[in-house]
């Protein structure tokens, strides 16, 4: 069955909109790296339509004027696209097509296809959805060293809570930590007392 990864640029309190207002001071080589072995790295993209939009106005013309960013904007170009919309959309990038049906029959379809890893790139909303039918394999959180302070968090609100594990970690030179977390097994019920035993006691 094939991977679903999704990676997020996120600030330190929880934000995942605008990035393009706030994280690229932080961005080098080692970040470049990250986004690379991810999103350069799968076959296909799984993306919301906003996304879809910013991304077709800007990597065609960046691959065609052939500058430092070419070699990835045509990595994104000759990847297979998938739209996530309620409107029926048409499509001017290459290799683009949109997702129809139920949308968890459809994904689980997808990751039953022969093929590489399925990457997001933002898309909060499918990323949200992912979750939710617990249809994600791989959360990539490239966590800023900035308090945001307004905008979109990640997670929404919900009464239930969202366990995860940790499967790496690695702090870049800028102070950006980059968390790779995967779906775990609910938590079990715990209170003070299961917990005190593990605070420091007391030598005497």
């Amino acid at each position: 069955m094939r991977k679903i990864t999704a990676s997020l640029f996120i600030s330190l309190d929880g934000v995942v909109e605008a990035p393009d207002q706030w994280h690229f001071p932080y961005f080098n080589d080692e970040m470049g790296a990250a986004v690379d072995a991810s999103l350069g790295a799968a076959d296909t993209l799984l993306i919301g339509r906003k996304t879809y939009d910013s991304f077709a106005g800007a990597w065609p013309d960046r691959e065609a004027a052939g500058g430092e960013d070419a070699h990835f904007a045509k990595k994104l170009g000759d990847a297979r696209k998938i739209v996530l919309s309620r409107q029926n959309l048409s499509f001017t990038w290459r290799n683009t097509e949109q997702l129809k049906g139920d949308f968890a029959e459809a994904v689980t379809a997808l990751k039953n296809e022969p093929g590489g890893d399925i990457a997001l790139s933002g898309s909060v909303s499918v990323v949200r959805q992912l979750m939710a039918h617990g249809l994600l394999d791989e959360l990539h959180l490239l966590v800023h060293p900035i308090a945001v302070r307004k905008g979109m968090r990640l997670f929404d609100e919900s009464e239930t809570t969202l366990p995860l594990k940790l499967l790496s970690s690695a702090t870049f030179s800028t102070g950006v930590l980059h968390l790779v977390y995967a779906p775990a097994a609910s938590t079990t019920d715990a209170t003070y007392e299961d917990a005190k035993s593990h605070l420091p006691q007391d030598d005497q």
